[in-house]
């Protein structure tokens, strides 16, 4: 299906928000603080903070330039606050008033009058009426002074970034020294209103259509925005369904500091209050909207909040560590503290859907043994060692051969895992009863199902886990998917289907995600992945996620209505049905732009990386009888309607212009280890000169593939659909380095040029041709 990258509005439809609005403020914070923000109403917000520390500093953030919006939906860059004012009520509690020394401090960003970068800070208790806690706050941003006491350096208003409002802990020193006990603290600002010059902000309002995709996110990326924000570019991106919320593995627990660290898990209430008063506006508004949340809990922990006893180890006893920044471990499925911390966690979220009105959906999140890359696996903490018996066989490397020993150990291994995932649900269906759970699991099978490791899902894909253990089984393989390793995608699936059981109608999928932003390029996989996916019939897609969706544009366009003529096949696989004769004209045709100079010196640019073909059919038809032929195929078509096939006599094959193929004709490209799909090309020149051409409708019976000069066969198929038309697909993946080649016969996807067809039978039986224009069609880039 269609997509596109938007980087920017371009006459998009659009509206207008107040300067200020509570709904595009953000909240800022160091670790192992915690702070969010909730847009309460029209003119108001919240702000719940959780310190740990005497030097905690949070901040409340308003932003000139949305980079946090998708660009349809992103209001505009407005740095100019010159006679604009700000009005709101403040009311705090639990943080430093406004008439103390450290009470809140208006930090403004941005350039003075000559352009230099500055930063002012302006003490707001100086533009209060009323109580430290309580009070009506006015800032004139053109008469606005920086300093703790007035009179003060003026502001520069005309050139802001950011502005930013401190708040801190009573009792703040500015030092990592922690506090006594986790202080609580709040702010509300309400009755904000902007009056004066630019008010007022342009803010994109496009509004796509559904396109039957639900979506994911998470809180430990987007929870310092407010919950109303995410929620409108959820829906007016076209999401509808499910949105799945990784509750995180950072930022929802409530820590407690122990002997220099703050660990989770040392108190009653599993989550902080920030964590609570967000995700309870974020369900409240999903059920708003008639979106279903689904709240996704995993093992995964920040290591340095994560106690010692509770991490799953190698048989080195080293910690399971990602390869994050800062690095997250993993809880041990044997580890009852840890499990039963986690089972109280679940149980929380659970409350927190009832009380919005949410049906409960949870899923477990990618439970797993941590396997580091070089094959140590981790099933040795002291709870799983004690579990296993006292003293399981060691396993160093999970890409060597096994003995039974090794391998009943894994399959212990995953039978422990599947009773925790068990539990876990059990804890979500006490806590939900007497209302029903929807449970899901979701597995990544790019790890579970490891080429070099194919022993590991006794342990991380267990037999506990088929169907019914779970309502709904969730897959997700972006690693595969964007390094174009089709073939262990594919294995995956019938892999998946067959040890686990779940029909496609009880499984959802799950495309994405782009980690880094110059690699947006991978959109155009991940979308492909998606009609895959479709095609498969599954419950649902969702697409991961949406800081990534948000970040690079990414907007899946609907497909037009399966109704009328658009039902119409967009290509019928048929051949052309008269020869082309020897005076049917061919056209090679570029677009290419030309500049001339006032010296008279030309700048050229090629638009069209390829030619596009031009053929006139009417030469080529003799007879009456091939012009009723012709007339016939004409309306079938619909005219330019429908595509067709066509030999172009002059270049049809891979040897040459006509030549017998050889499977030595055309490289396809160079083997990874890990993709599987080659696209059929045809080059035109020698060397970094030459036109490549995509050859999407090769004759099947020709096609000739070799890997490394030895002859293919049995071991792939050719992809005819959609963008991959034309695409070699290979059941195991070439080696890294090793070469493809093929050769082919192949035609050219055409359409009829015109809506009309003009014959006049008298010139016709006069011996003059009619005109009946055809042009190619692009079919992949």
């Amino acid at each position: 299906m269609a997509f596109w990258l938007a980087s920017k509005r371009q006459g998009q439809a659009s509206d207008w928000i107040t300067r200020f609005d509570p709904r595009f403020w953000t909240v800022n914070f160091p670790r192992p603080m915690v702070a969010s923000i909730v847009s309460t109403g029209p003119a108001s917000l919240r702000v719940d903070a959780a310190f740990l520390r005497k030097g905690d500093l949070g901040g409340l953030i308003w932003a000139s330039e949305d980079a946090l919006d998708h660009p349809l939906l992103a209001y505009t860059t407005d740095r100019d606050y010159a006679h604009t004012s700000l009005h709101f009520r403040w009311r705090s509690g639990g943080v430093e008033p406004l008439d103390a020394v450290y009470g809140p401090t208006l930090t403004i960003e941005g350039r003075d009058e000559s352009g230099a970068a500055r930063t002012w800070y302006v003490r707001l208790w100086n533009y209060a009426e009323g109580t430290g806690e309580d009070a009506q706050i006015t800032l004139d941003f053109s008469d606005l002074q920086a300093g703790f006491s007035l009179p003060g350096e003026a502001v520069w208003p005309g050139d802001i970034d950011r502005l930013f409002i401190s708040f801190v802990p009573p009792g703040y020193d500015g030092s990592a020294d922690p506090l006594p006990a986790e202080a609580e603290g709040w702010i509300e600002i309400s009755e904000i209103a902007t009056d004066g010059a630019r008010a007022m902000l342009e803010i994109g309002d496009v509004i796509v259509p559904p396109h039957g995709l639900a979506l994911a996110t998470g809180f430990d990326d987007q929870g310092v925005q407010t919950p109303a924000r995410l929620l409108r570019n959820i829906r007016q991106l076209g999401y509808r369904g499910s949105v799945i919320l990784y509750v995180g593995m950072s930022h929802y627990f409530r820590l407690t500091h122990d002997a220099g660290a703050y660990l989770a898990g040392q108190s009653a209430d599993p989550l902080n209050t920030p964590a609570r008063a967000w995700h309870r506006a974020f369900f409240e508004g999903c059920v708003a909207m008639g979106l279903s949340p689904v709240a996704s809990l995993s093992y995964e922990l920040l290591d340095q909040h994560c106690p010692d006893g509770w991490k799953q180890r190698d048989h080195l006893g080293q910690p399971a560590q990602t390869g994050w920044t800062p690095p997250s471990t993993l809880l041990s499925p044997a580890s009852t503290q840890a499990m039963e911390w986690l089972q109280s966690v679940a149980a929380a979220f659970t409350e927190l859907m009832l009380d919005a009105g949410a049906p409960v959906r949870f899923q477990v999140g990618e439970p797993w043994w941590w396997t580091f890359p070089d094959g140590r696996i981790c099933l040795y903490d002291a709870a799983a060692t004690a579990a296993f018996g006292g003293s399981p066989p060691a396993i160093a490397d999970m890409r060597a051969s096994l003995d039974p020993a090794q391998t009943d150990l894994l399959d212990a291994a995953g039978t422990l895992l599947a009773q925790s995932t068990a539990a876990l649900v059990s804890a979500v269906r006490t806590a939900a009863a007497p209302e029903p759970v929807e449970a899901l699991a979701l597995v990544f099978t790019p790890t579970l199902l490891a080429a070099d490791m194919p022993e590991l899902k006794r342990a991380n894909l267990p037999l506990g886990w088929a169907a019914p253990a779970f309502d709904r089984l969730q897959v997700e393989d972006y690693d595969w998917l964007t390094a174009g390793a089709g073939g262990l995608r594919r294995k995956a699936y019938a892999e998946v289907n067959a040890r686990l059981g779940y029909p496609p109608e009880a499984q959802d999928y799950l495309a994405g995600f782009v980690l880094d932003p110059a690699g947006n390029a991978m959109w155009r996989l991940i979308d492909a992945g998606i009609d895959e996916a479709l095609s498969r019939a599954p419950h649902e897609v969702a697409v991961w996620a949406l800081p990534q969706i948000a970040r690079d544009g990414y907007v899946r366009l609907p497909a037009p209505p399966l109704s009328g003529d658009h039902a119409m096949q967009a290509f019928d696989d048929v051949p052309y049905p008269l020869a082309l004769g020897r005076d049917a004209t061919i056209t090679p045709e570029f677009s290419t732009s030309v500049a001339m100079t006032a010296s008279g010196f030309e700048r050229r640019s090629s638009l069209w990386s390829n030619a596009r073909l031009r053929f006139d059919v009417g030469p080529g038809v003799r007879s009456e009888a091939e012009l009723g032929v012709l007339i016939a195929f004409y309306r079938a078509r619909r005219g330019p309607a429908r595509g067709f096939r066509l030999r172009d006599p002059s270049d049809f094959s891979s040897n040459g212009m006509t030549g017998m193929p050889t499977p030595l004709d055309q490289e396809l490209g160079t083997g990874d280890g890990l993709q599987t799909g080659f696209a059929l090309v045809k080059r035109y020149g020698e060397g970094a000169d030459a036109q490549v051409r995509r050859i999407t409708r090769p004759e099947f019976e020709t096609l000739l593939v070799s890997i490394d000069g030895a002859v293919q066969a049995g071991n792939w198929t050719l992809d005819d659909t959609g963008g991959n038309a034309g695409t070699i697909m290979f059941d195991d993946p070439p080696a890294n380095g090793a070469v493809v080649r093929a050769g082919f016969l192949f035609d050219v996807p055409v359409r009829f040029a015109e809506d009309q067809l003009e014959i006049s039978g008298a010139a016709f039986a006069a011996g003059e041709a009619p005109s009946v224009p055809v042009v190619e069609i692009r079919e992949a880039s």
